[in-house]
């Protein structure tokens, strides 16, 4: 699947400083005349938890706003790290999600959380290379973290090491029996060697769990359009998107059915990771 097949998966600032002025003592006698007044600037400090909570609640661009001005405050601060490299990933600014998930292990090499957000970036610009160091320390970490397994599997899948990939997310089902996320990304590795018969059972498996997303119904779909299979595909769509979305989905699959043009090279944004 093209970047065109991919697209298909359909996807403040805080500020302040405060003056204050005091007088100081001069001259033997008569009048003293002001002292200079001196702006002494307050430190700003990190959000409290309750603000944290409500930011996560709110859209890609905001979060990256609010998650980078608070690692900015406390560079010493992973939490903020890890959510500014998130944030940033969800925008597409992948190059900037791995450089600031890599500022975190400067300071932190055994955080766990910015190996996996790292691993993420550099699988989600296409270089998950440079990101399986990170993510094999991370699986070393916590052997018993789906979410390592799953995104190494990933990983090594994009690195053209199929038999790693397939051992990898044998590992993530075995601790996260049926989890939606890694039976996509099997599918679709599936589908990206134009195996439909292998990936359509995995696909339906996924979407009928209750954890499945929005993406996996439309990595469903596709696949079923790509199959010949219009009918279920188009009902899945009617369902999940608004009508000209949908409309402008299922032409895009007649076009490819209809000229045998199926293209089943893609993105890795087709692979969630976990």
């Amino acid at each position: 699947m093209s970047r065109t097949t991919a697209s298909l998966a359909i996807l403040v600032l805080l500020s302040g400083a405060a003056g204050a002025a005091h007088a100081q003592a001069g001259g033997q006698t008569g009048t003293q005349p002001p002292a200079p007044s001196q702006a002494a600037a307050t430190p700003r400090q990190p959000a409290s938890a309750e603000v944290r909570a409500a930011y996560e609640r709110s859209d890609a661009l905001s979060r990256s706003v609010f998650w980078t001005d608070q690692a900015d405050i406390d560079p010493r601060d992973p939490v903020a790290g890890v959510k500014a490299a998130a944030a940033l990933r969800d925008l597409g600014r992948y190059d900037q999600a791995a450089e600031t998930a890599q500022a975190v292990l400067v300071i932190q090499p055994n955080n766990v959380d910015a190996m996996l957000e790292v691993g993420r970036a550099h699988i989600a610009r296409g270089q998950a290379f440079y990101g399986v160091a990170a993510l094999e320390q991370a699986r070393n970490a916590r052997p018993n973290d789906w979410q390592a397994w799953s995104l190494l599997g990933t990983a090594y899948e994009q690195v053209r090491r199929p038999d790693d990939a397939r051992a990898a997310w044998g590992q993530a089902l075995a601790l996260s029996p049926d989890n939606p996320a890694v039976l996509t990304n099997m599918a679709m590795s599936a589908m990206t060697k134009g195996d439909a018969v292998t990936a359509e059972p995995l696909l339906r498996r996924a979407a009928a769990q209750p954890g499945a997303s929005l993406k996996v119904r439309l990595n469903l779909a596709m696949v079923l359009g790509l199959s010949g299979k219009m009918a279920e595909a188009e009902q899945i769509l009617r369902r999940d998107l608004p009508p000209e979305a949908a409309d402008a989905n299922l032409q895009w699959l007649r076009d490819r059915v209809r000229d045998g043009s199926v293209d089943q090279a893609r993105t890795w944004g087709s692979l969630q990771g976990g």
